[in-house]
């Protein structure tokens, strides 16, 4: 692919110094970022791209803010929409993009918002306040809506509630934005399901217990008009040897979907693991540490073969060269310091993409 990367990372601003989201220029050479400037939001806890990748969106204390890319990469201001609750914990679009979903942790508040015109989020079309408490009364004392996605067939949203072990299953009403509790997918006791993510084909589904550090795959179908999921395996994000307090953090597919990551906190490390696409089962290939505290986000590069890893306590992102075959990855890179990190988003940008064809044309001259 032609063009030139930007990373976004988007950063808690109660504490530290950060200002909200940093713009990096990446160097795809040597799998490195440089910081370019900073954006002003408000502890912005999840970003998310738009379906075309022309808008960035940002969870911050007042809601959603909307950004415009820029050809260079920079970022736009365009507005915010209030959720009218506590700040968001995870943000997802519908695959069209005509619909805003928000998970809220702090007050356990589902939120869906319609698109305006422009891209941009807009008004509330409803919403739905979870109830219910779990068995941990430090963590697990009352909801916590920490994940939330469509099916990929756009029928059910699924929604994470790590505070009672439970996802919850909306039907979703594509037309009017309304959603209605049809189901539940009971997780195991004190398993805390923190993320999940389908396969592109929808026939699988992978839930990530931070508490139990394991990831459950299972088999998804709707069986005329009710939800079905049946548990294949439960494997752990561990390795042999690990530390004694530990909590799953992130988990994503590779974009071939060959392989799942996932990082563990208190342990600090990354599991990666071979994916078979016939029964959706993973089978695990290495647990390596990440050379930071509380990964709570991790992503590849465009060619797969380059990960980083966004330790929030430790302020710091980390990179690392990955070795399928070999079952193990180096760190290739000094640690890069930026204040209470929580997300990173990479976009190719149009004026790179332009660059580089200019570039090609004069080669071929």
């Amino acid at each position: 692919m032609s063009g030139k990367l930007v990373a976004y990372v988007g950063s808690y601003t109660y504490i530290g110094k950060s200002k909200g989201i940093t713009i990096f220029d990446v160097d795809e050479e040597k799998g490195t970022f440089e910081k370019r400037k900073e954006i002003v939001v408000n502890n912005s806890s999840h970003m998310r791209l738009s379906r075309d990748r022309k808008l960035l969106y940002s969870l911050s204390d007042e809601g959603i803010v909307t950004f415009k890319i820029l050809p260079d990469g920079d970022l736009e201001y365009m507005s915010t929409a209030d959720i009218r609750g506590m700040r968001g914990r995870h943000l997802e679009l519908s695959m069209d993009g005509r619909f805003f979903f928000v998970a809220g942790y702090h007050d356990g508040k589902l939120t869906v918002l319609k698109r305006k015109k422009d891209g941009s989020a807009g008004a509330i079309t409803d919403f739905f306040y979870d109830k219910g408490s779990g068995s941990i009364a430090d963590r697990n004392f009352q909801p916590h809506l920490s994940c939330v996605r469509l099916t990929p067939d756009q029928k059910y949203l699924c929604v994470a509630n790590r505070g009672v072990d439970q996802i919850r299953i909306f039907r979703f009403d594509d037309k009017r934005g309304k959603i209605k509790l049809v189901d539940f997918l009971r997780c195991k006791l004190d398993s805390a399901p923190r993320y999940f993510h389908f396969s592109r084909d929808g026939q699988y589904f992978y839930v990530l217990g931070e508490l139990t550090n394991t990831i459950s795959v299972y088999k998804y179908r709707d069986a005329d008009g009710t939800p079905e999921f049946t548990l294949l395996q439960e494997i752990s994000t561990l390795g042999k040897k690990a530390s004694n307090v530990n909590a799953a953090a992130a988990i994503f597919l590779s974009q071939d979907e060959k392989h799942v990551f996932c990082s563990n906190s208190g342990d600090n490390s990354v599991a990666v693991y071979d994916r078979d696409p016939e029964t959706g089962l993973l089978s695990q290939l290495f647990v390596l540490p990440v050379s930071g505290a509380y990964p709570k986000d991790i992503g590849l590069f465009p060619d797969g073969k380059r990960l980083y890893s966004v330790n929030f306590e430790e302020c710091t992102i980390t990179f690392f060269q990955l070795h399928y075959e070999e079952r193990y990855m180096t760190m290739y890179a000094p640690p890069l310091h930026i204040d209470q990190p929580n997300r990173c988003i990479m976009v190719r940008t149009k004026e790179g993409a332009m660059e580089d064809a200019k570039e090609e044309k004069t080669k071929e001259a």
